[in-house]
């Protein structure tokens, strides 16, 4: 199954704001200027600079992505081509490898990828003409299992107080 849909953003803030008030989904764990390792766009280092936010509307994960910098990334060339907006699909997998081996054995490539905190693998693929967005691949382990839990559990408890939350808190 599909574990998240995730947005390009010109305004974090703005579009936080906007999905908490105007259509219910929230809270809002907000992780600020995200320490990426080893970012690499088509196989080249990138220093890519962005924020993301992360909601649950039902079980459904929600991101939110604003990229700060002009590095090469595939966040700059969706806004660049105009494409604000649904970026891309997640799907989050204990069986990492052999997925992503998979998915470049029926003819995926790489388009972007990275570390996040030491041991979480990342890859976007490039997928724009089937399925008609970009698939990205997380390699789920037991700490980013219980964050992304303990995110949903707070969605569930939510009373639409206190809308954006430091991913930390």
């Amino acid at each position: 199954p599909i574990d998240q849909l995730a947005w390009v953003v010109d305004d974090l803030d703005a579009s936080m704001t906007h999905w908490a008030e105007t259509l219910g989904v929230g809270p809002w764990f907000l992780i600020p200027h995200v320490a990426v390792e080893d970012f690499r766009v088509d196989g080249v280092p990138s220093p890519v600079d962005m924020s993301l936010a992360i909601a649950y509307s039902g079980r459904r994960q929600i991101e939110l992505i604003q990229q700060h910098n002009d590095a090469p990334s595939m966040y700059k060339e969706s806004l660049d081509a105009g494409r604000a907006g649904q970026h891309h699909i997640g799907f989050f997998r204990r069986d990492y490898d052999d997925r992503l081996n998979r998915a470049l054995e029926a003819g995926y490539t790489v388009g972007q990828s990275g570390v996040l905190g030491g041991n979480v693998r990342f890859t976007y693929l490039r997928t724009e003409s089937d399925p008609g967005t970009i698939a990205e691949l997380v390699e789920l382990n037991d700490p980013i299992e219980a964050a992304f839990v303990a995110f949903h559990q707070a969605s569930l408890e939510w009373d639409g107080n206190d809308p954006i939350r430091n991913a930390g808190t």
